[in-house]
């Protein structure tokens, strides 16, 4: 018999809490929550969640600094993360990226749409799980099962999806990989985002492992150069 997958459910509203973990649980999902970014770092890390639920407003600590400390810890790395975000919030979609999340759903959201959602999110692999657990290629030696990058001799912190944009681009030095390959391997067919969000985190690689290692391909897509 399969484990059951594991959720953290993470809001400062008690009836989201009720109702979503409500669904979940009549799905045979096994549900913990926290109505705060602080417990909610503290359960995730002794429940090992396959995939986290995090409200992006809430008091103290808010959803994208709840997201990115969580991605400080190696045991996390592999969950999944989605925000619950408001219509109408000034939220950045890039900036949740930037802290490591997977996706983000709308709320108020029926409850079928989101378990279609969360099956959609438990079905993806991440990268970091693809075949072969290590590459290397001009000076920068990349380990999906840490997900650890060493450049140099210097051992680098990379946001998760930048982690990943990279082991895809390494995965094949000198192949050109699409727009389209690249936001649906990295962000999933369910996720809509645009071309800014690739070149942004394209642009924060370059800064980090070299301008000359990940080559425009005008029209497109982006290449590893192994030099």
């Amino acid at each position: 018999m399969a484990a059951k997958k594991k959720i953290l459910l993470v809001d400062d509203e008690p009836d989201i809490i009720e109702l979503i973990s409500y669904n979940l649980e009549r799905e045979d999902y096994d549900v913990r929550t926290a109505d705060n970014g602080r417990d909610a770092i503290e359960i995730a890390r002794d429940f090992l969640p396959d995939l986290i639920l995090l409200d992006v407003m809430m008091p103290e600590m808010d959803g994208i600094e709840t997201c990115a400390e969580i991605r400080e810890y190696p045991e996390l790395r592999k969950a999944m993360i989605a925000f619950l975000t408001a219509r109408g919030e000034d939220y950045s979609q890039i900036a949740g990226f930037d802290a490591g999340a997977d996706d983000y759903i709308s709320k108020p959201i029926k409850p079928r749409v989101l378990l279609s959602r969360i099956q959609a999110l438990l079905r993806r692999s991440p990268v970091g799980e693809a075949p072969g657990n290590a590459d290397s290629a001009s000076g920068i030696s990349i380990d999906k099962e840490k997900y650890v990058v060493v450049s140099n001799g210097n051992e680098l912190s990379l946001p998760k999806k930048e982690f990943e944009l990279l082991a895809l681009l390494m995965s094949k030095p000198g192949r050109v990989f699409t727009r389209d390959v690249i936001l649906n391997t990295i962000w999933g067919n369910d996720v809509v985002v645009g071309d800014r969000t690739i070149d942004v985190h394209i642009r924060k690689l370059r800064e980090k492992i070299g301008s000359e290692l990940i080559k425009t391909v005008k029209g497109v897509g982006y290449k590893f150069e192994d030099k």
